[in-house]
């Protein structure tokens, strides 16, 4: 995949991704503005029903009152009777039917002093409905027909009567003061009704405000906070002008936790979910530039083994035809430098191979490795032998500082000595002058520290973060000046992790790196 289909495919995932992101916060944003739109209704429908109910409340109270006091006197002040009477004859049966519908009113002027209103009496009217039927037959006296009547006196509040008293009794409130007319229980007792009947059941405080001030009746807790949007409020005793003098504040100090809650299920799986897909979508962009770096690292890999196989190849082709040359067969001293060249030139390529191979075998964890009980100066002195001569050939040198009293550790002899092989081996090849090595060790607690420093080129952040991963090497523009094929490293990281041990570098640009193992000790 080139380079800008690549950059193509993240872009157009990472906009799908926020594209969902975008419709799922959205989505919640939406849901709560319609959950909190839905509250403001409820509450307003709730305080208008309760601002009805004291009303109402206040109004039967006095109906009830003054309809008692008016039955008791018996008599009225003055009382007018109307009366429609109508006909109808049927033509058959000869037979008339006599209807009649009349109204009684009577006003009724009535002391107020025991209600202590303020005012001497009041005046009211009271409606009485009387209705009457008669059937006259044919050969009867029209006297003497039959009378049928029937007389109701209403006392429902719907009633005109009702209606006359409804109208008084609000012109006698207005003279009340309002903590007589209503009580803080009434008030929460209803409230709490109206709102429970639609399902919103949380706390609430509440006050009546006359003109913009507080009056006397007002819950413990209530506090007024101006154009605060958890305060309704809603107009009481209304009169037949749509004039009111009181209002009636609501306050709800947990709304916004309430109405959260209810859109906090749908709001967490959403979240939920978002984030699965957000996991998803990063672990697929690393899996894919992971693979592409691997991709490209294979293809060094690839380039750099063949570069290395291409040399030693050609050397021995070199050296084979040379051979063949009948001067140089009778030349025993230049054929066994040529057989020297072609046996190290071999020795080269079959270390190389082995590299992969091990890597290989680790990977699949099918490399045996027994370990033993061994000293860890004695593998580090073995593992210089190695590499004296190269050091020595350069103009170096490889100092020990074993200030560590014990070096006891379980591991496995050649494959310990290949590593600290393989970190010697990076420090000769990453000194551009004479390489300069100086290994030490010392004992902390139950563990011994083995440290090894060059002076050499030294690695960028960066590389010190990678350089243990498999055919890393660290890039150097178009130089390659250092030959390798980022497997050594790779190998040591993973044969110190399978002797339960700990590897770390330190370095810094120019001025060389130190590769720090931390192993367990044995008794």
């Amino acid at each position: 995949m080139s380079k800008k289909l690549f950059l193509l495919l993240i872009s157009f995932m990472s906009l799908c991704l926020l594209g969902i992101i975008f419709v799922q916060v959205y989505w919640i944003k939406n849901s709560f503005e319609n959950k909190e739109d839905q509250f403001n209704y409820n509450v307003r429908q709730s305080l208008i029903a309760t601002s009805s109910d004291l009303q109402k409340q206040e109004l039967d109270y006095y109906f009830r009152l003054y309809s008692e006091v008016a039955d008791s006197i018996g008599k009225p002040d003055t009382s007018t009777f109307r009366e429609i009477v109508y006909t109808n004859t049927d033509n058959i049966t000869n037979e008339t039917f006599v209807y009649s519908s009349g109204l009684l009113e009577e006003d009724f002027k009535l002391s107020s002093n025991f209600l202590d209103m303020g005012i001497d009496s009041i005046n009211f009217r009271k409606f009485t409905s009387r209705k009457f039927s008669a059937v006259i037959k044919p050969g009867i006296d029209d006297n003497s027909y039959k009378r049928e009547y029937s007389e109701v006196a209403t006392r429902n509040l719907d009633d005109l009567s009702n209606f006359q008293l409804r109208e008084t009794f609000k012109d006698i409130a207005k003279q009340t003061p309002i903590h007589k007319r209503v009580n803080t229980e009434d008030i929460e007792r209803l409230i709490k009704h109206q709102l429970e009947s639609r399902d919103l059941n949380l706390d609430f405080e509440f006050a009546i405000f006359s003109k913009g001030l507080s009056t006397k009746v007002a819950s413990e807790e209530f506090v007024y906070e101006k154009d605060s949007p958890d305060i309704y409020s809603v107009p009481l005793f209304i009169d037949e002008n749509r004039s009111f003098k009181y209002e009636l504040l609501v306050s709800f100090t947990k709304k916004q936790r309430f109405v959260f809650s209810s859109v906090l299920s749908m709001g967490v799986l959403t979240l939920f979910l978002t984030t699965i897909i957000i996991l998803a979508y990063y672990s697929a962009i690393k899996q894919l530039i992971r693979q592409r770096q691997i991709s490209e690292i294979k293809t060094d890999f690839i380039n750099n083994m063949t570069h290395e196989f291409k040399t030693p190849i050609a050397t021995i082709n070199l050296a084979l035809d040379a051979m063949k040359n009948p001067m140089i067969s009778e030349n025993k001293e230049t054929m066994q430098r040529y057989l020297k060249m072609i046996r190290e030139e071999n020795k080269r390529m079959h270390a190389q191979v082995e590299n992969v191979l091990r890597i290989s075998k680790l990977e699949k964890r099918d490399l045996n490795i027994k370990k033993e009980r061994l000293k860890l100066h004695e593998l580090i002195e073995d593992a210089m032998t190695h590499v004296q001569l190269l050091v020595e050939d350069r103009g170096g040198y490889i100092k020990t500082h074993f200030d560590a009293q014990k070096s006891s550790i379980l591991a496995n002899e050649s494959h310990f000595t290949n590593v600290i092989v393989n970190i010697l081996d990076n420090a000769i090849k990453y000194s551009p002058n004479a390489p300069k090595i100086d290994i030490f060790t010392e004992n902390v607690k139950n563990s011994i520290i083995l440290k090894i420093q060059d002076q050499g080129s030294g690695m960028s952040k960066v590389a010190q973060k990678r350089i243990f991963e498999k055919f890393y090497r660290e890039h150097t523009g178009n130089i390659h000046n250092v030959k390798g094929h980022g497997l050594g490293l790779s190998y040591v990281k993973r044969i110190i992790d399978d002797h339960q041990g700990q590897i770390f570098v330190e370095s810094e640009k120019g001025k060389g790196s130190t590769f720090i193992i931390k192993l367990q000790l044995i008794s």
